[in-house]
């Protein structure tokens, strides 16, 4: 992981600082920036896209690519191809000059503080740019999110923000870019809420709110048909499509746990190859130049094919064919290597899946008589939920594509029985499974950054006292008479910990015969690291069941650095928690 950078860009003057941290008004102003920031971000990305598939695929100006029925066979294939290639050739370049990877908005303010690389930034917006530019089934809203959030960031962290102002602010950023890409302000909003702040609080909703209506109207004004999702007009929405929208609910939960499963096993797959890390997005990019040749409309996000199709005028081969295709193409572009996210290929893929369901439940029973484009908005923002993991997100971009409150009652239905299904069976969002995959426990952008931060080494006693393990039991007892210590730490000849001797077990020992100090430790595999934060250390207790234990520098070495309680773990612990429960309610 490429750690956020300390560097400041810039810097606010010192009385301006003190300001905005005193004036909560002053942070709804930064956010209007960011929102501004975020909405110009969206328009020129989405033109550099749109650029490069005209110059790669000559496309017509002003046409998308997926909204193609045919591309020149050559370019469909070569140009996927090879822009995997150089893609690879750059990712190799970037891994010598910045090893790791960047940290996003969700690990950033769970782990950070709302702390990103604004330089991090940048280059994930151009990977995102180059890799559906070249027509990688990727969807550009990462980013988005990506940039304008970063952006953020540097802004927050230039006004010496207070932690949860910075989280704010970054939510900003996430919101505006949101809201300008799908035309959706209260979708925008609660992206946000739901996944960059992991909650809502009455002071986080101005800030956030007018960040995003202003990334929308930004977005709007300088590129009305770039960003949003266009859709039929949808039919009547009837009682029994309340109930059904249950069963489709949980078809997309099921849908969306094997396409992020997947994602995984394809990346694994190419990573235990051991093929040169270019061939990999190379063959990825070959693979969709052969799926183009069949259906340009797998291509990029899919935001042409979602514009021009509306799902629901297809036939029901070409839909189910559509289908498979796309979530293949998603799988494989984001397992090769590709840079891009799931948001906008889900809600396409759930558009298709909920029209294939509609005529499916039409076919087997026919008195249903479900309207087709009703259950592809349903299935579209169901099986977004089961991937991007924001119900309500979700549901509110149903409702400002549509207008339709009942359709919207409908999707709210079928997203929560999506979202339940999916934390019950997996547990994850796409975003937090990949946390998962390289060994992190975030589950959401909920703030535990400070649990890291409060370490062994931060809370440890420094003053121990230690005796060899050879010493005799007289010996000890001479030196250390009942009540002068509770417990003193044994060490081998090398100086390695060796255990606790617990003063009270050397007088007990008066009737068990012991020759050495040796005879009496306890905890000889139990020990404490520095590294480890309040919660490790906890565990740790309660496995020994011991009520102190050593600190020790390293595995290997296990040289003795401290000692600490599990009365004053539990104690830090909780003083740290309340103390941020209490901030919240502030924020309040």
């Amino acid at each position: 992981m490429t750690a956020p950078t300390s560097k400041l860009y810039l810097e606010a003057p010192r009385r301006l600082r003190a300001l905005v941290r005193a004036r909560e008004s002053s942070l709804i102003v930064l956010a209007a920036i960011v929102g501004i920031l975020g909405g110009l971000f969206v328009v020129l990305m989405s033109r550099a896209v749109g650029l490069l598939h005209e110059v790669l695929f000559n496309i017509p100006h002003g046409e998308r690519l997926s909204s193609q029925s045919v591309l020149e066979p050559m370019r469909a294939v070569i140009m996927p191809t090879l822009g995997g290639l150089l893609f690879g050739l750059s990712l190799l370049a970037l891994h010598r000059w910045r090893p790791g990877r960047e940290v996003d908005p969700i690990e950033a303010n769970a782990l950070h503080g709302g702390k990103m690389s604004f330089r991090g930034s940048i280059i994930v917006a151009l990977q995102t740019i180059w890799s559906s530019g070249v027509g990688a089934s990727v969807g550009t809203e990462a980013g988005y999110t990506q940039i304008s959030s970063g952006t953020a960031s540097v802004l927050g962290q230039a006004f010496h923000l207070r932690r949860s102002d910075q989280r704010i602010l970054v939510g900003c950023g996430s919101a505006a870019a949101i809201a300008g890409a799908f035309g959706a302000p209260l979708a925008g909003a609660f992206y946000a809420f739901e996944l960059i702040v992991s909650g809502y609080t009455p002071a986080s909703l101005a800030p956030i709110g007018v960040a995003s209506i202003t990334g929308y109207a930004v977005a709007h004004q300088l590129a009305p048909t770039v960003p949003g999702i266009i859709l039929s007009q949808v039919g009547t929405v009837t009682s029994q499509d309340i109930v059904i929208a249950v069963a489709l609910g949980f078809l997309c939960a099921l849908a969306g746990i094997a396409v992020m499963r997947a994602v995984a096993v394809w990346d694994t797959v190419m990573s235990r190859s051991r093929l040169w890390l270019p061939l990999r997005p190379t063959i990825g990019g070959l693979v969709m130049g052969l799926f183009a040749l069949q259906a340009p409309q797998v291509m990029s996000s899919g935001h042409g094919a979602l514009h021009t199709t509306n799902v629901v005028t297809l036939p029901v081969l070409m839909v189910a064919f559509l289908f498979a295709l796309k979530i293949l193409a998603s799988v494989i572009s984001l397992g090769s290597g590709f840079r891009g996210g799931l948001f906008f290929s889900s809600l396409l893929s759930g558009a298709l899946g909920g029209h294939l369901f509609a005529a499916a439940m039409n076919t087997l029973v026919p008195s249903l008589h479900l309207d087709i484009s009703v259950y592809a908005v349903i299935g579209m923002s169901a099986l977004s939920a089961a991937v991007v993991g924001g119900p309500l997100t979700m549901t509110f971009i149903a409702l400002e594509t549509t207008g339709n409150l009942w359709l919207t009652t409908a999707v709210l239905i079928a997203v929560i029985v999506s979202t339940q299904v999916t934390r019950e069976l997996f547990g994850y969002s796409f975003a937090t499974w990949r946390f998962h995959l390289r060994g992190e426990t975030i589950r959401s952008a909920a703030d535990i950054g400070w649990i890291r931060d409060l370490t062994v080494g931060r809370m440890m006693r420094g003053d121990v006292t230690t005796v060899p393990v050879e010493m005799p039991i007289d010996t000890f007892r001479q030196s250390y008479p009942l009540g002068s210590k509770t417990q003193v730490i044994a060490v081998d000849s090398e100086q390695k910990y060796a255990g606790i001797v617990f003063v009270a077990d050397a007088y007990a020992s008066l009737d068990t015969p012991a020759d050495t100090v040796g005879d009496i430790i306890r905890y000889q595999d139990a020990c404490l690291l520095p590294d480890m934060n309040a919660q490790d250390a906890v565990a740790a207790f309660d496995r020994a069941e011991a009520e102190s234990l050593a600190v020790i520098d390293k595995a290997d070495t296990r040289r003795v650095i401290g000692i600490l309680t599990e009365a004053h773990a539990l104690r830090r612990y909780a003083e740290e928690t309340d103390r941020h429960r209490r901030h919240s309610i502030g924020e309040a």
